[in-house]
């Protein structure tokens, strides 16, 4: 199958590349280190979870929050945009491969990549927490691995969205960079923009507007926070979201976003290349 051949190339050009290996190797240090120093935030001590549960939960949800965008906004921004650029692109659909099979199994295979990189750091942090813990928490370790798979998957169609999207390596370079800095680092200024253009300085007793608290999830970095609260209930004790009867700040409304960031930049991205004159 055309799709399952662009997929397995993919992988093991990826894997020749040493993409596989040093993000394989960052994500393994630093989920190790998170469970060697068994670190539990100072507001969660007073939780009713044992604390090496909470130390289990806080080295994978640390390890994912950062290293997990990057990585796969780093192995999706050039699966296209790289190939197009050096114009082996051409070549590759000279052979039985439709756009479609080049978008999807691109995707299929850098999303193969990162799935090793978490469950190598993922099984890293599990070992030291079975050697040097006093309890391991199989089914919390369990259900958030498969949720950070997922969060995984989504950054990395994000990044082969906009590969796909546009023309040149540094365009998607500069788009995934750009995505990076406004998810990790400038939504919290953002929400807080739209605080004080709302409500001001001082938040209400009943806290941010639940507008303002819905266009918070549309960031897939707090998205999978919400999700992760869905899945595995005790994150409720690593999370400080306010409780809401709204519909759409229920927590499994974060894996409804997370599945149209998974589904939409792939999407637009495939409809623009498909289009797209590569001469």
């Amino acid at each position: 199958m055309s799709l399952i051949t662009v997929a397995e190339k993919e992988f093991l050009d990826t894997v020749r590349s040493n993409a596989l290996l040093v993000s394989t190797l960052a994500f393994v240090l630093w989920a190790g280190f998170l469970a060697a120093i068994q670190h539990v935030p100072n507001i969660h001590e007073g939780s009713y979870l044992p604390r090496s549960t909470l130390a289990l939960m806080n080295s994978m949800q640390q390890s994912a929050v950062f290293f997990v965008p990057l990585i796969g906004l780093g192995l999706g921004y050039n699966a296209i945009a790289g190939e197009r650029e050096r114009g082996s692109l051409k070549f590759m659909l000279g052979l039985p491969h439709t756009r479609l099979d080049i978008v999807v199994g691109k995707f299929l295979g850098r999303t193969a990549v990162i799935w090793v990189a978490i469950l190598s750091g993922y099984t890293t942090a599990a070992a030291v927490a079975i050697l040097t813990y006093d309890s391991f928490a199989l089914g919390i370790f369990v259900r958030y691995t498969l949720l950070t798979l997922l969060y995984g998957s989504v950054y990395v169609a994000i990044g082969v969205g906009f590969s796909a999207f546009v023309k040149s390596r540094s365009m998607a370079f500069g788009a995934a960079t750009v995505l990076f800095v406004v998810f990790l680092l400038l939504w919290d200024a953002f929400l807080l923009f739209l605080q004080l253009v709302a409500v001001g300085w001082e938040l209400p007793e009943n806290g941010l507007p639940e507008w303002i608290q819905f266009v918070g999830v549309l960031n897939p970095s707090t998205a999978v926070e919400y999700a992760s609260r869905a899945l595995v209930p005790e994150f409720h004790e690593l999370t400080v979201f306010n409780e809401s009867d709204a519909l759409y700040l229920q927590n499994w409304v974060g894996l409804v976003v997370l599945g149209l960031w998974l589904v939409g930049p792939l999407a637009i991205g495939y409809a623009r290349f498909r289009r797209t004159d590569l001469h």
